[in-house]
């Protein structure tokens, strides 16, 4: 009986990976709800303002699953807006098939561009979308993370306030709240959905071991626009 109720929840879920703490976080919250996570979908997109796909870091995907132990499927897309969604569609129909998912789940926050169009994918595949993080409050999403043991570092900024500084050390709660005065002074999203930052979870209670960046340079476009561009990087013993 238990087994079938298990089946109807939809235990076996896909997850939508960037490499960044929204997506592992989501993982995360479904995981302690239950659900098994079969594989990871990282969607790899020559656009770096793809409207659908994280790109600073996503090249950190496949050494964060194997920290995982976790399968994952990586595809590539030019990230043409809506011409995407048939590769991302593509990339979920190949996890149906291969492991026999029944959902997909999201680390979306506030995007609607972003749910609604994967809602309707995960729809016409018979799948149900699941989005944990779904309206979080911003600060307490950030601050629920690093109490969850997550290491997170910012990988991009663009936005009013923040710099090249903040590239490539572990974020802390002092920064949190400098990322809350950041919003009350210019209204930034303190979560980064919109833009103003980019993330990477370098450990977290999901890793089996954690990644270490060895070597990364910063690309410096503006005085608040900069980029993390890693060259080298592996898994070590916690």
């Amino acid at each position: 009986m238990a087994a079938k109720e298990n089946k109807k929840k939809g235990k076996r879920l896909a997850a939508l990976f960037s490499s960044g703490k929204d997506s592992a976080y989501a993982i995360y919250k479904m995981k302690k709800k239950g659900y098994e996570i079969s594989c990871l979908i990282s969607m790899i997109s020559e656009n770096l303002y793809s409207y659908m796909f994280h790109t600073p870091g996503i090249e950190m995907a496949e050494l964060q699953a194997e920290a995982m132990e976790i399968p994952i499927i990586i595809k590539k897309t030019k990230g043409e807006k809506e011409k995407e969604l048939n590769e991302l569609k593509d990339a979920i129909k190949e996890a149906k098939d291969k492991y026999d998912i029944e959902g997909v789940v999201t680390g979306a926050l506030y995007s609607q561009y972003q749910k609604e169009r994967i809602d309707k994918i995960c729809k016409e595949l018979g799948l149900k979308a699941y989005s944990p993080l779904w309206h979080m409050d911003q600060e307490k999403e950030m601050k629920e993370i690093l109490e969850s043991g997550f290491h997170i570092i910012f990988t991009g900024v663009a936005a009013y306030g923040l710099n090249h500084g903040w590239l490539g050390r572990k974020i802390t709660k002092r920064d949190i709240n400098k990322l809350v005065g950041l919003n009350k002074a210019y209204s930034i999203n303190v979560a980064g959905e919109g833009g103003e930052f980019e993330s990477l979870v370098i450990d977290c209670p999901l890793f089996k071991k954690k990644l270490v960046i060895k070597e990364f340079t910063i690309m410096e476009e503006k005085e608040y626009t900069a980029r993390m561009l890693i060259q080298k990087a592996c898994l070590e013993e916690k």
